[in-house]
């Protein structure tokens, strides 16, 4: 296996001059191409800067930061035969095929038969740009994040011709320089874009089933969850536009799986041109950058009423009443509500309506309670189809008083966090399944790549693969939709653990 000393990168954008910087702040020698002499100085002076920060707060090891700038130099790309010496050079240029093929055929005539092509690509079929070059076996993917010094993960994606040894190499090369280098398998959306499809995705769903609103979702999804972003403030910030074309793309390639399915509401959005910041609105309307968000509703006065649960015995039910026992309410022990009481359930992956029938109760004065995380700061309510006002209003104000944030919502095959949680851990698993890439691997990408704050797999331990796959059948029974089936790894996963507990 060859050393990685001297590396070309071809193009001087943001992720071009990223890769750059990381690479000479490993001490490696960097030929930084561009079509542009003007971009190629921006981008000398953008590197030269984030060294100097580098060196000041000793992150550059005994390396100056005078000797990592020494060991770049700047090319116009008419002249890459001065990459002959190159051991790798990767490309960061416009995400398009012809483009691209173009730079490596070229490349092929300058190299060593040993340098290693590696394509920055977000979305481009990485085998199909092998299959274009003279040496397919030393093509790969090498997909970074912006900003690359700082999104500390990187996607190794080997294609169908790919060498196991040029993977190896690009691999210990990014651990080298300190980001965390996750392998895939040429496949739509990689990793990261195909994983990532689960949040955003239901939440557009929920939207255009009037679950809640879009201020509503966000909120409980980050105060719930723990994510950083709500799904709506993220399109916003990144563009719906941008999003909607890579779900369509994901979408189309995976032969329309319904786990992909974009959503119509988006696509009318993007034709409204309401697409985010960008634009000055999309979900949300802007002043001076920032969104403008609703004020949380009032919390209504409290009315003492006596409170049933149903299932008295089960662990949610029980948890629920410890947290109104802070509200000092009184709650009925009997088999059967009395005739004025707010009636409590709490359902996992089935709406409040259905519930309610389920259970032969009054579903006028029937309210769900999310039992997922039921220690988070906020809980969850959702109506029935038929809930009265006095009763969801009376529900919330208990809530309140016992310390809780609270959000209700309209009835839902699922609750809001359930459902989303759900589908992300169900497209994590079948990427498993079909062996794109390992669970570790997923759910580093999710935490280092989309920033989540656990990956799907840790998220499955935490609520119980078993409850995951509940919910999934209750969904996918409920609403008939074919995506939420749940993965045959989910699946086998579940069975056997059963099966060991029988056999102990």
């Amino acid at each position: 296996m060859n050393a990685i000393k001297h590396i070309g990168v071809v193009g001087a954008g943001a992720m071009g001059r990223g890769i750059a910087q990381v690479l000479l702040g490993a001490g490696k020698t960097v030929i930084l191409a561009d079509t542009q002499p003007d971009a190629l100085s921006a981008a000398r002076d953008v590197i030269e800067k984030m060294l100097r920060k580098q060196a000041a707060k000793g992150q550059l090891g005994e390396l100056t930061a005078d000797k990592a700038i020494a060991n770049l130099t700047l090319i116009e790309s008419k002249t890459l035969k001065s990459m002959a010496d190159c051991d790798l050079v990767v490309e960061a240029i416009i995400e398009q095929h012809e483009a691209k093929a173009a730079l490596f055929a070229e490349l092929e005539q300058h190299v060593a038969d040993h340098c290693i092509l590696a394509t920055n690509t977000s979305s481009l079929s990485v085998t199909r740009l092998a299959a274009t070059c003279q040496h397919p076996e030393r093509v790969a993917g090498w997909h970074f994040f912006n900003p690359v010094p700082l999104m500390k993960l990187v996607e190794v994606i080997s294609a169908m011709q790919t060498s196991p040894e040029v993977s190896e190499q690009l691999i210990s090369l990014a651990r080298e320089f300190g980001h965390t280098p996750v392998t895939v398998k040429d496949m739509p959306g990689f990793l990261v874009n195909h994983v990532g499809r689960g949040y955003g995705g239901e939440a557009l769903h929920m939207l255009a089933e009037q679950v809640a609103d879009v201020a509503t979702l966000d909120r409980i999804l980050t105060t719930q969850c723990g994510f950083k972003m709500g799904p709506f403030e993220l399109f916003d910030l990144t563009g719906l536009d941008i999003s909607h074309r890579v779900t369509e793309s994901i979408y189309e390639q995976f032969y329309h799986d319904p786990r992909y399915r974009p959503s119509p509401l988006a696509e009318l959005r993007v034709q409204a041109g309401l697409l985010g910041r960008k634009s000055g609105a999309g979900f949300y309307q802007y002043a001076d950058g920032q969104p403008l968000k609703p004020p949380l509703p009032d919390v209504p006065p409290y009315q003492a009423k006596p409170v049933w649960i149903a299932q008295p015995d089960s662990p949610d039910s029980q948890n629920l009443a410890r947290v109104l026992a802070n509200a000092n309410v009184h709650i009925e022990d009997t088999s059967a509500p009395s005739a004025q009481a707010l009636i409590l359930v709490c359902p996992w992956g089935v709406d409040a309506t259905a519930t309610a029938q389920q259970l032969a109760l009054d579903p006028r004065r029937t309210v769900a309670v999310d039992p997922l995380f039921s220690d988070a700061a906020i809980t969850v309510l959702m109506r029935t189809q038929t809930t009265l006002d006095d009763f969801a209003d009376n529900a919330q104000a208990l809530l309140s008083a016992a310390g809780k944030d609270v959000a209700i919502i309209n009835d839902s095959y699922g609750f809001v966090s359930q459902r989303t949680l759900a589908c992300i851990i169900n497209i994590a698993c079948d990427i498993v399944y079909k062996g794109i890439a390992s669970a570790e691997d997923v759910d580093n990408a999710m935490q280092r790549g989309l920033g989540y704050p656990y990956g799907a797999f840790a998220w499955a331990e935490r609520i119980g693969h078993a409850r995951v796959l509940q919910i999934l059948n209750a969904l996918f029974e409920q609403s008939g939709d074919p995506r939420y089936r749940p993965s045959r790894y989910l699946v086998r996963h579940v069975l056997c653990k059963q099966a060991q507990q029988q056999s102990q």
